[in-house]
């Protein structure tokens, strides 16, 4: 018979403690370092809309989009309606950290410009990670009460796909800080005082991926260690 010995603060809770304090302490440090470089103002005194506008048209990009939405460090670019969304604290800025982010997300629409792979696996895997990340737990539970080993174990690899997407991400962001600062420097966008100071805000924001690659990895770990051997055992 399985038992209901799993509970939410066993010893394994650890691992969602430890997840946590990473993710927490990656997304403070990311918010000091904008906050801290968006005190700095461009010599070029461009906006990060201004910014995004000529990359996109230095590359030959025309078909993508760019708008204003609401919200801090809430900027992202969207390959299906090709459009790069800009926070308000990026697109009228004409901060360091603000043409540093503008410059990242267009970074993203090179990527899909030239289908770079690491971007398209990642956005096939978007389906299948938010179900696997939604319905892994669900199905265990369901496993558990059924007494069925092999829900156990469709939960779990449900909830590796998420980790799965976690890690490929990882390439694609670091990958798209690393074209925006080399655009920058070619175009002039920001000088070469400026480039170390955009290339530590990408930095920041970028672990704030690797803290939640670790986080995932951890309940996936969590998820293992007290369900994975019930097939075995039982």
């Amino acid at each position: 018979m399985y038992g209901f010995g799993y509970g939410l603060f066993d010893g394994t809770f650890i691992f969602v403690v430890i997840g946590l304090i990473l993710s927490l302490a990656a997304s403070a440090y990311v918010k000091h370092t904008f906050n801290k470089y968006d005190q700095v103002k461009s010599v070029n005194q461009v906006t990060g809309t201004s910014a995004a506008q000529y990359i996109l048209n230095s590359q030959g990009i025309h078909n993508v989009g760019v708008q204003q939405i609401s919200g801090d460090l809430t900027d992202n670019y969207d390959s299906r309606n090709k459009m790069l969304s800009l926070s308000q604290s990026t697109a009228r800025s004409t901060s360091v950290a603000a043409i540093g982010v503008a410059a990242h997300e267009c970074g993203h629409a090179v990527q899909d410009a030239k289908s770079y792979f690491p971007l398209r696996l990642r956005a096939s895997l978007v389906p299948v990670a938010n179900i696997g990340s939604q319905m892994a737990m669900p199905i265990i539970l369901i496993g558990l009460l059924l007494q069925t080993n092999f829900l156990i174990q469709v939960g779990l690899i449900a909830f590796s796909l998420a980790f799965l997407f976690q890690v490929v991400t990882l390439p694609v962001e670091f990958n798209a800080s690393r074209r925006a600062l080399a655009i920058l420097g070619e175009g002039g966008l920001l000088t070469p005082e400026e480039l170390p100071q955009a290339r530590k805000v990408l930095i920041a924001a970028a672990l704030t991926y690797v803290a939640a690659a670790i986080s995932t990895l951890l309940q996936l770990l969590r998820l293992v260690i007290l369900f994975g051997g019930r097939g075995r055992n039982d």
